[in-house]
Parts: C-alpha cells; structure tokens; sequence
C-alpha cells in the first residue's frame, strides 16, 4: 500500500511499493502547477519607476514616474470643487445603483459639451456618440476594440514617442500600429516636416492617434498654424483622428485652448474619435473617470456606433463606476463650482509654470556645461516635459 509523506518542502509525495524489485524503490509523485508555463512578465517601467521611489529611504527622493500633481508638501492635491461636489452628494443621499452600459447620462452630457464647447454643431445635429468608461486607458482600449472589430488590419498610427501605454493599449486588441515621427533631439522640439510627411506616406485611411495638449512624455504640442496643416494632411488622406485627451484645462489652465486641437478637426467635418480623462484636471486618478466620443456624419450612424461600444462594454466591464461621473456631472454642471475648478485648474497651471522658471534658474546656477535648457520656459512645452 502507498505510504503518503513530505518532502523537506512540505510537498505531498507517495511511496509506492515496486514489485520489480526484490526490495521497495522509493518514487516521488510530486504536483506540478498546471500554471507552471507561465512566465514572469516584465515589470512595467513607469510603474517601475513608483515602486522604487516608495521603496527608497532617501529624504531628498522625487517621484519623476506618474505625472500627477503635489502639494508642496508632496501629497495628493484634493480639489476644492471635489470636497463640494462629494458634500452635495452625501447630502442628497444619493444612490449607488448599478449606472447603464453607456454610464450616466447627465455626465455624458457635459463631458461631450466640456470638449467640443455648448453650442458646437457636432451637439447640436447629435452627431457624437459618448459612453463613458474606465478614465482614459478604459476609453482608449473600447475604442481599440472597436477598430479591430470593424475595421480590420487598419493600423493606427502614434508618435514616436508616444505615452508607454498606448503600445500595449492595441497590442492587446490585436490592432496594427507604426510611427510618426515627433520629437527631434537635435532642436529638443518637434519634427514638424518628419511628422507630416509620415502621416502622408500611411496607407489611406488609417487612424491617426494625436495627443489634445500636453503631449506625453514629451510636452511638446503643435502651434495652432502647425495643427491647422495636420489637419489638412489627415482630411487629403481621409484618414480618421483618434485624439487622446487626458489634460484638458490642465496643460494651460483654460479648457477651451486645451480643446481647440479637437474642435479644429470637428469643425472641418471629420469623422473622428476622442479619449477623456479626468485623472488630471479633477485630480480624480483613483475614481477611473472619463469617456470615449466618437463623431460621426450622421445621428443614424451614432446610434450605431454607440450601441457596438456598448456591446463591447458589456463584457469587458459591464459598466463603469458612478462616483467619479457624479463629481464630474455636479462641477461642470454647476455654474459656481465649474467656475470655482476653472480658477483651481488656473492655479496649477501656473504654479508648475513657475517651478519650472525656478529649476530653470538653478539649473543656469549649476550646470556648467554650456547645455542651453531654455525649452523648459517655451510656451509650446507643457506638462509632462
């Protein structure tokens, strides 16, 4: 009979008799995880960069990995308008339901006003199709989900650089991309002639990932001149632009000019997508707020387009959460605290303005070695620079 032991790992083994042998031969049946072909997976770098400041003992450490904005004190900034906008929702007592697929109508509604501006005839004709989702890597990724489904093999084309995340964002949706060019170390500013002429050579058609304002990583946006000529090389091309919008009001500290990218292109009569996020300009990054827009040439064509983000929704997260949606719904929907933000959102602009004039300055103090850090005062460079 076999005998049931452990080995100096505390693992389970049996001792089995063999008949073979004129005397008992010890075998070892040992478990294998049926996950053991599973390897480890990279660490990822930006997240990375988080772990081994928390883990640093050293009193002068600087977070330099996630863009999000600090006190000077280097806490978390908790907006004022947040702190009223949770008050009025505790004092109406309000529910925490299940929100619909699309999430909460009244946030979609001024989400889609927020960026294209109240009276924008995209709104007006009911030409956009808005689901709110998980802030923008959720946005994103619907989005993505869509273009594999019905436009397959169409690429999307981003910057080079672009944000760490868009990469695996289509990769894991199994949608092909390449690269513009965009940042030019030689001048530290933007390839302007490199970019255009590589959106032109695309296969026609293609999607066109562009950043809104505050190019992440490298702070570097088009002037309005240099957006107007993107847009007319994207509409020769009749490819569509999939904007990615996480700084609105954040990067210059008025959200009409942060959104004036995107309404350049809406106003042309383009087709084209939107990511939102209020991780950033609400200070919202633990409540996954934001929403994906998709302009199209017909309201028949929205209730379309909405109802296959929906369908792709359903299984991927059901529905998104309510918590953030309402702070967003009862700011922007209040002309006092959406009036209150727009002064905060001012205010943190400035102020990183400002500590960039002072690392400036000690820099110009300390560097010796002739290198000319100027860029970091130009007006065309903004947050994650």
């Amino acid at each position: 009979m076999a005998k049931q032991d452990q080995d100096s790992f505390g693992r389970h083994m049996y001792l089995l008799p063999s008949e073979s042998f004129s005397r008992f031969s010890m075998v070892a049946a040992v478990n294998v995880s049926r996950f053991e072909g599973i390897s480890m997976a990279p660490p990822d770098p930006t997240i990375g960069v988080s772990e081994a400041f928390r883990a640093s003992t050293n009193e002068r450490k600087l977070d330099l990995a996630v863009r999000a904005y600090r006190t000077e004190e280097l806490q978390p900034y908790l907006l004022n308008v947040v702190k009223k906008a949770e008050m009025l929702m505790l004092e109406r007592g309000e529910h925490r339901e299940y929100l619909p697929i699309e999430g909460l109508a009244a946030f979609n509604k001024v989400t889609v006003e927020l960026l294209f501006g109240v009276d924008n005839p995209v709104i007006k004709q009911q030409r956009v199709a808005t689901v709110q989702s998980i802030s923008g890597t959720g946005s994103l990724r619907l989005a993505a989900e869509l273009i594999e489904r019905y436009f397959p093999g169409v690429k999307v084309l981003m910057s080079s650089p672009s944000w760490s995340n868009h990469k695996d964002i289509f990769n894991d949706a199994r949608v092909p991309w390449s690269e513009y060019r965009y940042y030019d170390p030689k001048t530290v500013g933007l390839d302007f002639e490199g970019m255009i002429a590589d959106i032109k050579a695309a296969p026609e058609g293609s999607f066109v990932l562009l950043q809104g304002c505050a190019h992440n990583p490298t702070g570097i946006d088009p002037t309005p001149e240099q957006w107007e000529k993107i847009a007319d090389v994207v509409q020769e091309k009749n490819h569509i632009p999939f904007f990615d919008v996480a700084y609105q009001g954040f990067a210059s500290g008025n959200l009409d000019a942060d959104a004036s990218s995107v309404r350049l292109f809406a106003a042309r009569g383009m087709e084209l997508m939107v990511a939102q996020s209020y991780s950033k300009n609400l200070g919202l990054y633990a409540e996954r707020i934001g929403a994906i827009n998709v302009v199209c040439s017909s309201a028949d064509a929205v209730a379309r387009v909405k109802s296959q983000l929906q369908r792709l929704a359903r299984p991927m997260y059901s529905n998104p959460p309510v918590h953030g949606a309402k702070i967003v719904t009862n700011v922007v929907g209040d002309p006092d605290l959406f009036n209150e933000w727009r002064k905060e959102m001012e205010m943190m602009a400035k102020r990183i303005k400002s500590m960039r004039r002072k690392l400036y300055d000690s820099l110009t103090v300390k560097d010796k070695s002739g290198k000319d850090c100027g860029d970091l005062l130009d007006e065309e460079y903004s947050l994650p620079s």
